[in-house]
This record gives C-alpha cells, structure tokens and sequence, in this order.
C-alpha cells in the first residue's frame, strides 16, 4: 500500500499523513486533469480511481486537494474500491478555509487522517459503521468528520486483520 499526491496536496502533510498512518509514499505526483469536470469545476473521484490503478501497482491510496465528486452527490470527502486496491480523499472540504473561517492546520489533519483510516476501511471491505465515533461512520457534512475518531470501532476492528489496520500511537487525537 503506498499514497500518493493526486494533483494539488500539500507535501509536509502528506508526510505527516504517511508517519501517522505508516504508509509508505509513492514516486510522483499524479496528474488528475482527465478527471475534471469543468462544468462542475470539480474532479470524478471514480475516474481518479481508476486512474490511479492505471499509474501505480498494487493498494494505492491518493490524496488531493481538488474537490471531488460521483455523479449522484454533490461532493464527496473520498471514495474506494470495498474491497479493492484504490481509494482516493480530499482535503478540500476539510479546510477551515471553505467554510470561511481562519486556516487550522492541526485540524485539517485530524480530519485527513480520519478520512485516509475511512477509505483503508473501505479498501479492506467494510460499510459505513452505526457507531457516530467510528471512523467508518459515514460522513456527508464536516460535522460528521470532526463528531468520528481516527479509531475503527470494536465490531470494525474485529471484521478485518487488524494487523495491517492499527493506527501509530501518535495517530491518536489530541
């Protein structure tokens, strides 16, 4: 499993991101243009997808700051394969910024680190989650990423080989 920038992410975090979660980076930088919908002025998250199996071998995690969508929601904070080998989330719904308000960065990684843990979730075969605090809970506004932990919740927990799935120590919220 490696993740890689899709287009617009900011380095330092996506570093971070790879520390907290051990996930090795990726070579490069993918171009996401083929997926822009310039319409919507957004990009298809399911055509990034397969983008991404296109450019890269094996479980492929993108994270990109553009705003993603499929085409029966308006936006989505990320999309995977469940189960499958691709998965991809934005962090430009999780800005402070969007919402008007001043940047936050430590906030923008608590929520990018839930958003990454929900789409290894998904690559790992499971379904939005009843428990609010799960980090498999679905999530369709930015209240529902800041109400969730970074934390799979028991019945999640015991559905995969947690092995592969246990965040680091220092992914734990502050």
């Amino acid at each position: 499993m490696i993740l890689v920038a899709v287009g617009d992410f900011p380095q330092v975090l996506l570093e971070r991101l790879s520390r907290r979660t051990r996930i090795p980076l990726g070579a490069g930088r993918m171009d996401p243009a083929v997926a822009r919908d310039n319409v919507r002025g957004q990009y298809d998250s399911t055509r990034l997808l397969v983008e991404l199996k296109g450019h890269y071998d094996g479980v492929v995690i993108g994270a990109t700051g553009h705003d993603l969508y499929i085409p029966v929601l308006t936006y989505v904070f990320g999309e995977a394969e469940m189960p499958g080998r691709a998965a991809i989330f934005s962090i430009h719904r999780l800005r402070e910024e969007f919402y008007g308000l001043a940047p936050d960065e430590a906030r923008l990684e608590e929520r990018a680190v839930r958003e990454l843990w929900h789409e290894i979730g998904h690559l790992h075969g499971l379904a939005h989650c009843r428990d609010a605090a799960c980090v498999m809970s679905a999530s369709h506004s930015i209240e529902q990423v800041d109400a969730k932990t970074d934390q799979f919740c028991p019945a999640c927990r015991a559905f995969v080989q947690w092995g592969r799935l246990q965040p680091a120590a220092d992914s734990q919220p502050a």
